[in-house]
């Protein structure tokens, strides 16, 4: 079973732990480019740059080879955690990302790419994340991070992770035991990872 670093809080300091990353298809040490072959992304923008761009979409290889790139996924746009917590954590440490030699900090989720421009732009976080959208959820099934929602009439969706990924070669990588947690998935669990 692949497993992979993650962060538990104990109620004191924190301490690093292998866990068992229910099997998933990534894991440290993996690259994420083969771990979705074929796979591509939606980058965050409103209707008329999708028409103007014929609705283009971003192989993985171009997000991460030659790059130092976090990355973190969410269930969804302008859900509770997502916004209250999730994104505002690495909208508030990006200088501490970027001077860790981050290149880019990228959050993903299964929406369509006009869904998270608009909230991007309301979290006023378009500007220091780069939003990318998983419109048919390819992207976290080829991981196995896809998540049935249904009961919070979400559908499916994605598990709550992140990583840091270093030319495609994934050096972290951090699930949340249930959607609605927030304990080793935020900035500051991969800021001491890096």
């Amino acid at each position: 079973m692949a497993s992979a670093l993650v962060r538990r809080a104990t109620g004191g300091a924190p301490r690093w732990a292998a866990v068992a990353s229910r099997g998933l298809a990534a894991s440290v040490g993996s690259d994420i480019v083969s771990a979705a072959p074929g796979v591509s992304l939606q980058r965050a923008r409103s209707w008329d740059e999708g028409v103007a761009t014929k609705f283009s979409t971003t192989p993985l290889k171009d997000i991460f080879h030659g790059k130092k790139v976090v990355i973190f996924g969410l269930p969804g746009a302008y859900t509770g955690v997502c916004s209250q917590a999730h994104v505002p954590s690495y909208k508030n440490n990006i200088d501490k990302l970027k001077a860790k030699g981050v290149d880019s900090v990228i959050c993903v989720s299964v929406n369509d790419p006009y869904v998270l421009n608009g909230w991007a732009e309301k979290l006023q976080a378009k500007d220091a994340i780069e939003f990318y959208g998983d419109f048919d959820g390819s992207f976290h099934k080829s991981l196995d991070l896809e998540v049935d929602l249904s009961a919070a009439l979400l559908g499916r969706r994605s598990h709550r992770w992140s990583a840091f990924v270093d030319d495609g070669k994934i050096k972290a990588f951090n699930v949340e035991k249930a959607p609605s947690d927030f304990k080793v998935s935020g900035a500051e669990v991969i800021l001491d990872q890096i």
